[in-house]
């Protein structure tokens, strides 16, 4: 027979394992988050559907652990936002975004690579987290106008 001291102690390992696996979790979300870090104070040229868009990116697991990263490669990824060309988190976190915008996109799996993951970088069920900037819509960058008038406003 087990003595009680053993099984209270075992409990208690079981307990802090449970709480340990619920915390490497708790980092997840159920919905698209969307924080804005930086929004220029002119905003001439925002991204819609059917747009092509260059952005560069940072794309952490809840872990931090980076799993790509264009600004590493000093080369911003193109595509036309709304058409499926990217994970869904994109094309909705990306929508309405000015040049030189930056965002934190939060993406639950269901947005992002599903219960099947993308190895052997990104686990399934995995949110993603994206640090984006806006860098061009239409091939049309940060115009100097937009600069000025941000500037004049100092």
């Amino acid at each position: 027979m087990a003595k009680p001291g053993l099984l209270l102690c075992l409990l208690v390992v079981a307990a802090a394992l449970l709480l340990v696996a619920s915390a490497k979790k708790s980092g997840d979300v159920s919905a698209l988050q969307i924080g804005v870090k930086y929004k220029p104070e002119s905003c001439s040229i925002s991204a819609h559907k059917g747009d092509r868009v260059k952005v560069h990116y940072r794309g952490t697991l809840t872990d931090g652990t980076v799993f790509d990263s264009s600004y590493e490669r000093g080369d911003p990824i193109e595509f036309e936002l709304g058409t499926g060309q990217v994970i869904k988190g994109w094309d909705q976190g990306i929508l309405g975004m000015c040049i030189g915008e930056k965002r934190k996109l939060k993406i639950p799996s269901k947005l992002g690579y599903g219960d099947q993951g993308s190895p052997p970088t990104i686990p399934g069920g995995a949110t993603l987290i994206f640090d984006t900037e806006l860098v061009a819509v239409n091939g049309e960058p940060s115009s100097k106008s937009d600069e000025d008038v941000a500037d004049s406003d100092l």
